[in-house]
């Protein structure tokens, strides 16, 4: 599908970006380009054939055309169909990238770590989207008056490159139903365990919820739930100077006595424990 791979060490390029209105109808350039092009439709529809596969853009949906490969129009692009693109280079990755995946190697290794993945070659349903502000303010951006905007330009591509990355690997993957309140429970660690807001969320009975929770994650969500927390407040205690009482607040705990307890049983240690050990490992 003639997909861009992307990796963590490779820096885009852009070499050109813009926002366009189509005064009159008119069919895609025939072209090969030495650049790769990202298209994001905000009304109307494009219509482009790249390697004799035809695609249609409408509004909301982003698309990537890649270097070197034929593209052009079969079908007329109607007049008034607004459109962003950014034009950009970006290196194949080196040898030595990981693949990324779910269970990619954690952060915390101290070694040096390079991921790479396909970037999806179309998104869809990106209208009043985070990815659909940042697509505006990027191409904002190239229009300010800052001097120094080439430096911060290509990161700021980086960075939405990445999270169409992550946007797209979350559309492809296929959650199961435990994997979906695993995402929920995380997402709710700063508060405490609601069976009702459980059954709230996935319109299904607690006991069905627990059943295949623990099949297929071989534990219950409570106990999730509270690793969760634990995890967060590890976080906490390394990275900032909050009071124990304060961190056990952020988690949800309005008993700081009983957070030092769950704290101690998840973690060996008391909070104050474990903030000195973080600190001794560096």
């Amino acid at each position: 599908m003639n997909e861009l791979i992307f990796s963590t060490v490779c820096q885009p390029v852009i070499c050109g970006s813009d926002f366009l209105t189509a005064s009159e109808a008119f069919f895609h350039a025939d072209r090969i380009l030495d650049f790769n092009v990202m298209i994001y439709v905000a009304d109307g529809v494009i219509y482009v054939t790249e390697d004799e596969k035809d695609y249609e853009i409408g509004a909301g949906e982003l698309f990537f055309l890649k270097k070197g490969i034929r593209h052009y129009g079969k079908r007329e692009i109607p007049r008034g169909t607004k459109w962003y693109y950014v034009h950009f280079f970006l290196d194949d990755p080196v040898i030595g990238c990981t693949p990324l995946h779910a269970d990619s190697t954690p952060i915390e290794t101290n070694e040096p770590i390079t991921y790479m993945a396909f970037m999806p070659k179309k998104l869809t349903g990106l209208k009043n989207s985070t990815l659909e502000k940042q697509i505006f303010e990027l191409i904002e951006f190239t229009h300010s008056e800052n001097s120094y905007k080439r430096i911060k330009f290509d990161s700021l591509f980086k960075l939405l490159l990445t999270d169409i990355l992550l946007f797209g690997l979350a559309e492809k993957k296929n959650e199961t139903l435990s994997e979906r309140i695993c995402t929920w429970l995380n997402d709710n660690c700063d508060k405490p365990f609601s069976t009702a807001l459980l059954e709230q969320e996935f319109f299904l009975s607690y006991k069905r919820l627990a059943a295949v929770f623990r099949k297929e994650k071989g534990t219950t969500m409570q106990q999730y739930h509270t690793n969760c927390r634990m995890s967060r407040a590890c976080y906490l205690l390394r990275s900032t100077l909050l009071p124990i009482k304060e961190v056990a607040t952020c988690i949800g705990y309005k008993d700081p006595l009983y957070f030092s307890r769950c704290f101690q049983t998840y973690s060996g240690m008391s909070p104050k424990a474990y903030r000195l050990s973080a600190r001794d490992a560096y």
